[in-house]
């Protein structure tokens, strides 16, 4: 009987790492979004009779199987690019993804201790679906952030990303751990009330999806503009090479000459291999003037050293009508820099990534004036956080997102960005445009579908039209702080309704 017992609570975590594994279905490429339901279904289920030492582990379970298969692909630029060696890499990776778990775990501890042992009852459910929120949340910025593979996400084709205007991301999910909920009770609890109540749920739940999916929260401030995306496919490996520069400033240059008909031209991150005082003579200054020629505004990715402070930025800089710079503010740890490098200074020599010493640019920046409109910039991992791409509304028209996804090869770290730049567009109300150094490029209006991409890996030229967009949608007022207020009031009703229905 022991042997059996043992062997059921062993089971359990195995359980729950599987349903993280299998959610990842959820997100792209394969995007099969009802399989987030029936993955956080089988987690809440598991906590339903669990003790919260049991639902700390089922949870860590779930975090580990998620983020375990879902970014495995970080190994990649470890291995690659940091210099340190494929098992090396894989264990980093593996300590990384065994950190970022715990949000899952603390959120079913908590969830169980505030239960008080009554993890069957339906304020118990609702209480577990707002604490994994709160925990994606915390996830999202606790020590600058991992926002990746936020459940939210997974929704982007499915009826329930029509709450992301409203809510953004973190409310997505919050509707998918509800459903997830109201089904379990609705299925589990026998008394009519509850079942009604489920339905209840369920009926405001997916009946306001639909209601929202007919708003349009902006419009048009404008013509519709013409752009050009230019996809070099320069090889990480050789990206950063001397002898290759001229190669690289020839490719792009020479797929922008050929269409200067548009009205805006992008370059990716860090297109330009060189900082900028070293080509402004012999490249931005005569483009910049050829640019005037043709009244197109052009944009491009180049690393800037300001030499007063002697500090580099990672900067998209637009040429062609009214200079200006935007520097990345939110920049990757270890990648980009390296924190308490005056302790951690023999791994940044040991590591040697290729321009790894950035600085953070202001948090208030001027909007960048792009074929006449104020436009909001992000730099790579920045699109990941949603409240930082919306500080540039309601002011700008659209959205560009310039990338270098080419560090983590032919992976799942690709699909997985587009769909988070498909959240954004949807969040914002506008068109955003995304710029890749090798894939993937897109074009993606305001309501997160998208309008034209490139394949991967191959040089490629996206021509497309966008419209500029005025306007602001409800997460564009209140940021996450909405959905994180009505999700810690639930909780708050919850664990008051389980001390009363105690007494």
């Amino acid at each position: 009987m022991k042997a059996r017992q043992l062997l059921f609570r062993a089971g359990r975590p195995l359980l729950a790492f599987v349903a993280g594994a299998m959610t990842l279905l959820a997100f792209a490429p394969w995007s099969l979004y009802p399989v987030a339901v029936a993955g956080a279904g089988l987690l809440l289920a598991l906590w339903r009779t669990a003790s919260a030492a049991q639902a700390f582990l089922e949870g860590y379970a779930f975090g580990l199987g998620l983020l375990g298969f879902g970014v495995f692909w970080m190994h990649i630029s470890i291995d690659q690019f940091g210099n340190v060696g494929t098992p090396l890499a894989i264990l980093i990776t593996l300590f990384f993804v065994a950190v970022m778990a715990l949000y899952y775990g603390l959120a079913g501890w908590l969830s169980l201790r505030l239960a008080a042992g009554r993890g069957r009852s339906w304020q118990a459910l609702l209480l577990f679906s707002s604490l994994l929120v709160l925990g994606e949340w915390g996830r999202g910025w606790i020590l600058t952030g991992f926002p990746w593979l936020t459940l939210g996400y997974s929704q982007i084709d499915g009826l329930l990303a029509a709450w992301a205007p409203l809510l953004g991301v973190y409310g997505v999910s919050w509707m998918v751990y509800l459903t997830a909920a109201l089904l379990l009770s609705l299925v589990t609890n026998g008394s009519g009330w509850q079942k009604s109540l489920s339905l209840g749920g369920l009926a405001l739940v997916w009946g306001g999806a639909a209601m929202l999916t007919g708003i349009g929260w902006t419009g048009p401030a404008g013509a519709p503009l013409q752009v050009t995306i230019i996809q070099g496919n320069i090889p990480q490996a050789l990206k950063w090479r001397r002898e290759s520069r001229q190669m690289t400033l020839e490719r792009y240059l020479g797929f922008t000459r050929r269409h200067w008909e548009s009205d805006l031209i992008i370059w990716p991150e860090t297109a330009v291999p060189a900082l900028a005082d070293q080509v402004e003579a012999s490249l931005l200054a005569p483009l910049d003037r050829e640019a005037r020629e043709h009244a197109t505004s052009l944009l491009l990715g180049i690393p800037v050293l300001e030499q007063e402070s002697g500090r580099y930025y990672n900067s998209m800089l637009s040429l062609g009508g009214q200079r200006g710079r935007y520097d990345k503010r939110h920049l990757v740890p270890f990648g980009e820099f390296m924190p308490v490098k005056i302790l951690l200074q023999p791994l940044v020599e040991w590591l040697n990534i290729p321009m790894s010493d950035f600085s953070s640019g202001q948090v208030e920046q001027p909007l960048l004036d792009l074929a006449g409109y104020p436009a909001g910039i992000s730099i790579c991992y920045e699109d990941a956080f949603g409240e930082e791409v919306i500080a540039a509304l309601p002011a700008a028209a659209f959205l560009v997102n310039a990338s270098n996804d080419a560090w983590f090869g032919d992976s799942l770290a690709l699909p997985q960005h587009l769909e988070i730049a498909r959240m954004r567009a949807l969040e914002s109300g506008r068109y955003l445009l995304r710029a890749t150094n090798t894939g993937i490029s897109a074009l993606i209006d305001s309501k997160g579908v998208i309008v034209a991409r490139s394949p991967v890996f191959e040089q490629y030229v996206l021509n497309g039209e966008i419209i500029p967009m005025q306007g602001m949608t409800p997460y564009a007022r209140m940021g996450n702080w909405g959905v994180i207020i009505l999700v810690t009031l639930v909780s708050l009703i919850g664990v008051v309704s389980l001390r009363r229905s105690d007494r």
